[in-house]
């Protein structure tokens, strides 16, 4: 716990702009904005919140749009290093109504972290697995289209939302397996942590690693294949949906050569992969919805779930 605390405020300064962002116009000099910036403005409220499981993290918020449906859905997971004492799922609150705005239903998911009792492996795992897999019944009382599904995830959120997407190919004997893994048609990571032992080894230190890795998958020293196809999309096979990677070009925490660094090897692996670099964009604009990145960002999401 002390070692997350310290993790986390590296982070928290790691975080902020060398130079500090007018609130009033944030992207007016394409320096990137940090967390605190973005979180520093009114935030609207989800339709509703909704229990996947018994634990108080186990849920998610259902942003629906306005009309009858059935709504193509968005499952979306938070960033914030795995870690705990970072902010949740309020730090995608803004785009989640943005896509609400163009009549995209969203899934923002919690889970356990770094820090929680259940966090790191496999807890934070299965919370992923159940709360997407959870939509199944949430459809039954609320105008989803499953059939039009995306999943999408912010830096360690970008990480699990691949993650989720490649779990089919999970062992039997694995603590995340499920018997029927809700899938999506692709899957659209936004300065995702793509691949564990390439943020562990070649990560900038932003996020704390390599410490918050072994602190969500255990030491080194067990960080064994059989591990790592468990828990990293880059060492779990084929996905076998589309994949759109999609990268800052200022990105401090996640560079966008990781990004070009998993797209490479997916594509050699025979995945169907895009590497979008994202201009004059730093970490958070990825989620800020007044940013050109995420302009660009929610035109890849509608052309994924099938155009609007």
């Amino acid at each position: 716990m002390i070692r997350s605390l310290l993790l986390a405020s590296t982070l928290l300064v790691a975080c902020q702009p060398e130079t500090a962002v007018p609130y009033a116009d944030p992207h007016a000099d394409a320096r990137p904005i940090s967390w605190d910036q973005l979180l520093d403005r009114p935030r609207e409220a989800a339709t509703a919140r909704i229990a996947f499981g018994e634990g108080e993290l186990e849920f998610g918020e259902l942003w629906l749009p306005d009309g009858d449906g059935p709504f193509p859905v968005v499952a979306m997971i938070h960033g914030g290093c795995w870690l705990s004492q970072i902010p949740g799922t309020i730090l995608q609150d803004y785009v989640a109504a943005d896509l609400q705005e163009h009549g995209i239903a969203v899934w923002n998911l919690e889970y356990a972290r770094i820090g929680h009792e259940t966090g790191g492996w496999p807890g934070t795992f299965a919370d992923i697995a159940d709360g997407i897999d959870h939509l199944r019944l949430v459809a039954q009382d609320h105008p989803l289209d499953l059939d039009r599904l995306v999943f999408t995830g912010h830096s360690a959120g970008g990480h699990l939302a691949l993650w989720a997407a490649a779990r089919g190919n999970l062992p039997e004997n694995s603590a995340a397996w499920r018997e029927t893994p809700l899938l999506p048609d692709a899957v659209v990571t936004l300065a995702g942590i793509n691949d564990l032992a390439d943020y562990r080894a070649n990560g900038p230190g932003r996020c704390g690693e390599p410490a918050t890795v072994d602190e969500l998958i255990g030491p080194v020293e067990t960080q064994t294949p059989a591990l790592m196809a468990q828990v990293s999309p880059a060492a779990m096979g084929p996905i076998g949906v589309e994949q759109i990677i999609m990268s800052g070009d200022f990105d401090p925490i996640v560079p966008l050569s990781l990004g070009a660094h998993y797209t490479a090897l997916a594509q050699a692996r025979g995945d169907t992969v895009r590497h979008v670099v994202l201009t004059e964009a730093g970490h958070f604009e990825l989620i800020d919805p007044t940013s050109p990145a995420w302009q660009d960002i929610r035109a890849e999401l509608i052309e994924a779930l099938g155009g609007e």
